[in-house]
């Protein structure tokens, strides 16, 4: 008898958000809409992870909240992050076959 044993495992994207606070009391209310990050006491701000399908929502009803002072959302997912085109040529950053990908030289962008 064979066990199957392979799992299927999607990425969910999700979209950073910057929460500043009044007060850190109330830290269990942002736990329930998304995933803290990281939490600064210091400076009182939350760094959180939301859902992408329902951020606006979620973004909504955290602004809404009566310790919140501001929100940030990242922008990260609406920039474009292939930077080869700005800095130099496609081919200085695009392997060509498997040995070289895996070769320890350093090439530069005038080089290739």
């Amino acid at each position: 008898m064979q066990v199957d044993t392979t799992v299927n495992f999607e990425l969910t994207q999700r979209r950073g958000l910057i929460v500043w606070v009044y007060s850190l009391r109330q830290l269990k209310n942002l736990k329930r809409l998304g995933f803290v990050h990281y939490v600064s006491r210091k400076m009182k701000y939350v760094v959180m992870y939301l859902n992408e399908e329902n951020f606006e929502e979620a973004k909504e009803r955290i602004e809404r909240l009566h310790f919140v002072r501001s929100v940030e959302p990242s922008y990260r997912p609406d920039i474009e992050m292939n930077f080869a085109e700005k800095i130099g040529t496609k081919a200085a950053y695009q392997a060509d076959d498997y040995e070289e990908e895996h070769s320890s030289e350093i090439r530069l962008a005038e080089n290739v």
